[in-house]
Order: structure tokens, then sequence, then C-alpha cells
């Protein structure tokens, strides 16, 4: 029994929609077939995989419907976090999802899923991605500021979501938690943000994150440990589509 994550599989069996990245990255050739093998070999049915947002091309729940069924069928217990991608999810709708998919998806969004001792919380989550002016050395100079006033309401959003998440397993006695967001917990410019302070007051043990393509992006946020927080990015072109083990 153990506890894995992986973010970004980006599937489209039933949408024509594709980023540029898979149309011509290596990385991204194939990729639904590693890692359906992956989990094949590796996962029991007494595991659990988490993912971690961007699942699906698919505009709606018709488009998302062959990304979703592919899932399903993948060994193990599976926790769903809704990415910036995922138009299918209607954010006000969670609870519908997990009606609909009862007994073989679980939605993470306003509630929080057990795993042994722990509780399993998590939110779409948000930060600032610019646009950026920078010089010749790529040292940032400036920013849209209208875009930063606009992030941070976002983030005040999803910041209200994650805290209930995590209420409500301490409402029932969860003491250790592993936090979950797409989004990164930083930005390029921050080395600290109301994500991180929120799993230092709340005691989380690990935050997992994705959304960082290429790369070039695999160090915008912060990865290993920080404050006693362990920090790890799940981007599957990251983990060349291999989970990453999050608990025994």
């Amino acid at each position: 029994m153990s506890l894995y994550a992986i973010g970004d599989l980006h599937l489209h069996f039933g949408s024509q929609l594709k980023a540029k990245a898979q149309l011509t990255d290596r990385v991204w050739r194939d990729h639904e077939r590693k890692f359906r093998r992956w989990c094949e070999s590796t996962l029991s049915p007494k595991d659990t995989l988490v993912l971690v947002g961007d699942h699906s091309w698919g505009r709606n729940m018709a488009e998302a419907a062959p990304d979703l069924e592919y899932i399903r069928a993948l060994p193990g217990r599976k926790i769903l976090t809704r990415g910036n991608h995922d138009m299918f999810w209607d954010a006000k709708k969670t609870a519908r999802l997990n009606e609909q998919f009862a007994g073989e998806l679980r939605f993470l969004q306003d509630n929080y899923y057990p795993y042994r001792d722990y509780a399993l919380v998590g939110t779409k989550g948000y930060t600032f991605e610019g646009p950026f002016r920078a010089d010749r050395r790529g040292k940032i100079l400036d920013w849209d500021r209208a875009e930063e006033a606009h992030a941070e309401k976002l983030v005040e959003r999803e910041l209200l979501r994650l805290r209930t998440s995590f209420e409500a397993a301490k409402a029932d006695g969860y003491k250790r938690f592993i936090m979950f967001l797409h989004y990164p917990p930083t930005n390029i410019m921050e080395r600290e943000s109301a994500f991180t302070r929120m799993a230092e007051d709340y005691g989380a043990e690990q935050v997992v994150y994705a959304h960082c393509h290429g790369e070039t992006r695999f160090h915008d946020s912060i990865m290993g440990t920080l404050h006693g927080v362990q920090y790890s990015l799940v981007s599957g072109d990251y983990l060349r589509w291999q989970p990453i083990k999050v608990l025994n």
C-alpha cells in the first residue's frame, strides 16, 4: 500500500485541442502508453495515485469522458485535483462529480481524503506568472501590475478552498497532512507565499505540485525541504511519466 503522485497528463482522446509542446517535444510522444504501462506494472489495487491537475484537453464533459475513462481504468484508488486546463470540471460542482464517479474517481476540492493516518488536502492553487520584463541577462526588471492584482484575487479564492480542506480534516481529528496543488506554491520572484505559510501553519509534511513544463521551467518554484516541509514537482514530463512515491 503506497501513495503516488503525478500531474499534467494532458490527455486528448476525445479532443483535438493540444499544446504545441505535445506536438513537438519528444518526451510527449506516446506518453499515454508509457504512463499506462508504468501504472499497470507498478500499482496494486491497494495503492493510491493522486493526479495533480490538467488531466484532459476536453472542453466539456463529453470531450473529457474518454480521458476520464482512461484514468478510471488504471489500477488503484485515483484522486484528482483541478488544473487550469480542466475545463470539464466546474469548480462549483465538485460534489456532483464525486457522485457521478462514486467508487471510481475521487475529486479533491473543498474536502479531503484519508490515507492511513494522513489527510490528503488540496486545491488548484494559483500564482502570478507575469508578464515579466527582463534584461538581457534574464534579471526581472518589472511586471504587469494589473495582472498581479488580478492574480492576488485568484490566490485568495484558492486559499479559502484550501483552508476548507484543511479544516474539514482537522474537524475529523486528523493531525498529519499532505498538501496537493496544481500550480506551484511560489512563482519565480517568490521565496515564500501564502500557500507555503498555510502549509507551515497547518503542519503539512509535504507539498506536491505540478504545472511547470519543460526544462527551463522545472525550477520555477521550491524543490526540496524548506522550513521543515518537503516540496516536490510532479509534472509528467519532468518525471518522464513515472509517478513519485509520496509515502509508503
